[in-house]
């Protein structure tokens, strides 16, 4: 066909032929000729003389000027390429010319002639439409470099969609190669992210991969546009990658650079081996970078991410890897933490890095054993680091700190508890063995890694929690487990009598509540060893007061019982229920089926109000002192008034039970009798407090002293209280005594010598008791009309007084009191002193310097004697209140002289209350003395 002509093969080299239109989805442009060669090797400027010597030779050969117009064209030089396509036309028109002249003028950015060209050449087709398909791509190459991108992409969608029996894989090789010019240009632009899309876009394309030879297939592309197909997989993966880091996207980089490596041959890879290290040097610096930002900013999933990127493109070093550990710690990642713990070793063995890493990887994972045994390794690789041996903490450190803060809790603590998870009753040491042997042990000790550990509240916290212990409060019953019936043996699996089942309902209560010890009295004390006893009886009051729950069993309430069923309980009435009761900070009281008293599901009855109402009828205590008790001598004879109705199976117990009430230890002797328990008390209670409100009391008195009642129940009936005067009325008697000097010179006397005796004190059983005496004239017997008996005594200095009681008083002497001396005495309290607290004596603004600070010279007498004066004025009236105070009816003893100067107490059931005849005759209050009372 005229017009269509390219050089062949055929013939001597370099003769033009006619250009046969190919049958297949290529044509040949330049056929297999030397300067088709040099075209594809991009050796142009031979293409050029190979060309310009044809056309020499054939001045007329339209074909080579049109060839020449396509070396031209791919050399940039427009003008010369448009001048050839038009000699090739001129010559004569064909398909060939016209291309040449479309590709020039789109070089030129004449883009409307250019698609005048495109359409004419189109006529020279001979309707072929694989020819028409071919030229058309040609034309939206051409429009593309003319940077008319747009219609270009139109045209070429068009011809995708609307020939479907053309070269489509064709048109997907020109989208293919178009798209990586736009992501080259937005890639030189920093458009890195729109760049990536146009990469990635090339890449997806079904018409591509590295092993495609699209560079033999469409060699026509190669040959007029210079195009360099066979790289064009490795180059768009390249780009790509460049632009997603670039973009920041690291780990979409690496694995577009994954996926590279993971689809090229051995040779592929050589070919970009160069670029391929560059690539990962720079992607592993700034995932490092980046994934150190986001660990320190506990972003953890992008740190891990970040580093396995890095990993990934081999920067495996030991920091990475003891990065990503860190990060994984941070999520509680603890197997794969491990993991690379583990590669840290590997990599960097003199390290204790991985060490430390694994050690807490080991113990999130609650494998402690393993945790400690790598901190061991740890401190083995630290001489490698100076800069933490100062900081960590030695397995031995931490074993002695625990150790230490167990004996601090266990001091508290029962000597034996009950294991409610074993079912076990262990002794101290099988308390410590059964911590050291759980997991809350070894949590502990791996934790206490640095010395800043030691000082933490959480060793002293995990322990508490550990050793919490219920205690267990009730009325012994005819068969209880004791502790032969338990020693080394499970509770759990014991049969028998009830005491058993109460026992294993105790220890069932306590476990299912969360709690691993429980500890119940009849059971837990050898009471056949006496130091064991002994300690276990004073430190009870401490055991309960430490517990973290006390459960009250109420064995006679019954379930769903009514309110008031507690008041009822015997459980009120028994002698150590008192301190069981009070000592305590958390209480919960269970029915005889264990249920919860009145369905109340509180976590402390204490706080329960209705609860707490019915303990105030039982008790008779008010429920503030209920809930917040004190232990000590404060307020003791109304404690003693508190256990008076209580009773014990042990009469000595009755004393015992009260030693943690008063903050009271003395040595157990069970056989010692009630009298001698409660005197060594009540002996006690007064020599450490000088408090003598403990011997008021009615009743019989006992063997122990005189003073002291027989029995507790002495002090049931509250103690004396008296109408006390009004201010106006002291007042108004201190008006009318201070009138008489010797009245107030001998109440500063009798003021003087009450401030100097000593407290009351026992010694050896003798109670030496500061009082004010009279001696008792007369006492005269008679009976009443109903039977009882009257003593009508006189006493120096008192009004006579008549003392009734139910019954004859035993202890009265038989004898007349001309025969054997009797004293009223009043007991002394120095409260009546009504002394002010040192600090009260200084003015608010005076110093202490200043208080004693001396006269600086001798003008200042007058305000010194003036001083001095208001200090006498001051003592007088507190002499004179005194004296208006001692005139008031007061308490007093009957006392009988026994031999020398010794005496006893007259005792009765009744209260002797006597009053001065007048205070102004001060001389009768001045029988002051300190007397021997046995």
């Amino acid at each position: 066909m005229d017009g269509k002509h390219i050089l062949s093969s055929s013939g001597r080299d370099k003769i033009i032929s006619e250009w046969a239109v190919p049958q297949g989805i290529h044509s040949k442009i330049l056929a297999i000729t030397t300067a088709r060669f040099a075209c594809i090797d991009g050796n142009l400027a031979t293409a050029e003389e190979l060309l310009t010597h044809e056309i020499d030779t054939s001045v007329n050969n339209h074909t080579c000027y049109a060839h020449r117009s396509f070396v031209m064209a791919r050399k940039r030089d427009w003008d010369r390429a448009l001048q050839d396509a038009i000699k090739s036309i001129s010559i004569q028109p064909s398909l060939i010319g016209y291309i040449s002249k479309g590709i020039a003028l789109c070089g030129k950015g004449r883009v409307r002639n250019a698609r005048a060209a495109f359409d004419v050449a189109s006529m020279y087709t001979n309707q072929d439409s694989e020819t028409i398909h071919f030229v058309l791509l040609i034309k939206v190459i051409a429009l593309f470099n003319a940077d008319q991108h747009e219609e270009a992409n139109l045209l070429l969608k068009e011809l995708t969609k609307g020939c479907p029996n053309a070269d489509t894989r064709a048109c997907h090789i020109v989208e293919a190669y178009l798209r990586l010019q736009l992501g080259i240009k937005d890639l030189d632009g920093a458009r890195h992210e729109k760049a990536a899309d146009h990469f990635s876009a090339v890449l997806n394309s079904s018409a591509l991969s590295w092993s495609s030879p699209i560079h033999f297939i469409y060699e026509d592309f190669v040959v007029l546009f210079g195009w360099d197909l066979k790289s064009l997989w490795q180059k768009a993966h390249e780009k790509r990658c460049d632009a997603l880091l670039r973009a920041c996207k690291l780990q979409d980089a690496v694995k577009s650079y994954q996926y590279m490596m993971d689809s090229s041959d051995n040779n592929t890879k050589a070919d970009y081996l160069e670029w391929s290290i560059d690539f990962k040097k720079e992607c592993s610096a700034l995932c490092i970078a980046n994934g150190d930002a986001a660990l320190n900013a506990n972003k953890y999933d992008r740190a891990i991410d970040l580093y396995s990127a890095a990993i990934d493109l081999d920067s495996a070093s030991d920091i990475v890897f003891a990065n990503r550990s860190r990060a994984y710690l941070g999520k509680m990642l603890w197997e794969d933490a491990l993991f690379d713990a583990q590669k840290v070793t590997e990599l960097n063995p003199l390290s204790h890095v991985g060490y430390q890493l694994a050690h807490t990887a080991l113990r999130g994972a609650q494998r402690y054993d393993e945790a400690i045994n790598a901190f061991k390794i740890m401190l083995s690789n630290l001489d490698n680091a100076p800069e933490a041996q100062t900081r960590v903490c030695f397995p031995s450190e931490a074993e002695a700190a625990i150790q230490s803060a167990v004996w601090i809790e266990l001091d508290h603590a029962p000597l034996r508890l009950l294991n409610t998870f074993t079912g076990l009753l262990c002794d101290r040491t099988a308390q410590i063995n059964a911590f050291k042997a759980s997991t809350k042990y070894k949590r502990l000790l791996s934790f206490t890694t640095e010395h800043s550990d030691l000082r933490t509240e959480r060793i002293k916290n995990v322990v508490a929690m550990y050793f919490r212990c219920v205690l267990l409060s009730h009325r012994w019953e005819e068969t209880e487990a004791l502790l032969h019936d338990v020693q080394d043996k499970v509770v759990y699996t014991l049969n028998g009598h009830d005491g058993v089942t109460k026992l294993q309902s105790f220890c069932n209560t306590a476990r299912k509540a969360g709690y691993g010890w429980a500890w119940m009295d009849t059971c837990c004390i050898d009471k056949k060893n006496n130091v064991e006893l002994q300690k276990s009886i004073n430190s009870m009051f401490l055991w309960y007061r430490h517990s973290a729950l006390t459960i009250v069993y109420l064995c006679d309430v019954p379930p769903s019982s009514q309110p008031g069923a507690l008041v009822r309980s015997v459980w009120n009435e028994r002698g150590w229920t008192f301190q069981e009761l009070v000592a305590p900070k958390v209480v919960i009281f269970c029915q005889k089926d264990w249920s919860l008293y009145l369905g109340d599901r509180s976590s402390n009855h204490k706080e329960s109000p209705r609860i707490m109402k019915e303990l105030e009828d039982a008790t008779g205590i008010d429920a503030r002192a209920l809930i917040s008790f004190c232990p000590g001598m404060s307020g003791a004879r109304e404690k003693l008034r508190w256990a008076s109705k209580r009773v014990t199976t042990e009469q000595e117990d009755v004393a015992y039970s009260l030693f943690g009430i008063f903050g009271i230890t003395l040595p157990v002797s069970y056989g010692e009798k009630k009298q001698n328990a409660l005197g060594r008390l009540l002996q006690e209670i007064v020599a450490l407090s000088g408090d003598i409100t403990v011997l008021d009391w009615i009743g019989q008195p006992s063997e122990f002293n005189s003073c002291l009642p027989a029995c507790i129940t002495s002090y049931t009936a509250p103690p004396c209280t008296f109408p006390s005067l009004s201010a106006d009325q002291i007042q108004t008697t201190i008006f009318s005594l201070e009138k008489d000097p010797v009245v107030v010179d001998l109440a500063s006397k009798l003021y003087n010598l009450l401030d100097n005796t000593s407290a009351a004190r026992f010694v050896n059983r003798r109670l030496r008791l500061p009082c004010i005496t009279f001696r008792v004239a007369d006492v005269s017997l008679s009976h009443g009309p109903s039977g009882e008996t009257r003593y009508k005594v006189k006493a120096d200095g008192l009004h006579d007084l008549l003392i009734t009681t139910k019954d004859p008083i035993t202890q009265f002497p038989r004898i007349r009191p001309a025969q054997q001396t009797l004293l009223l005495v009043r007991p002394w309290n120095r409260s009546l002193l009504e002394v002010p607290e040192s600090a009260d004596l200084l003015d608010d603004t005076e110093s202490e310097e200043d208080y004693f600070t001396p006269p600086s010279s001798p003008s200042d007498d007058s305000s010194t004697h003036s001083l001095a004066k208001q200090e006498v004025v001051v003592l007088e009236s507190r002499a004179l209140r005194l004296l208006v105070l001692l005139g008031q009816p007061f308490g007093a003893f009957l006392l009988a002289r026994q031999r020398g100067t010794e005496y006893k107490r007259v005792a009765s059931d009744c209260n002797i209350i006597v009053q001065v005849k007048d205070v102004a005759t001060v001389r009768d209050l001045m029988d002051v003395r300190t007397i021997e009372i046995l």
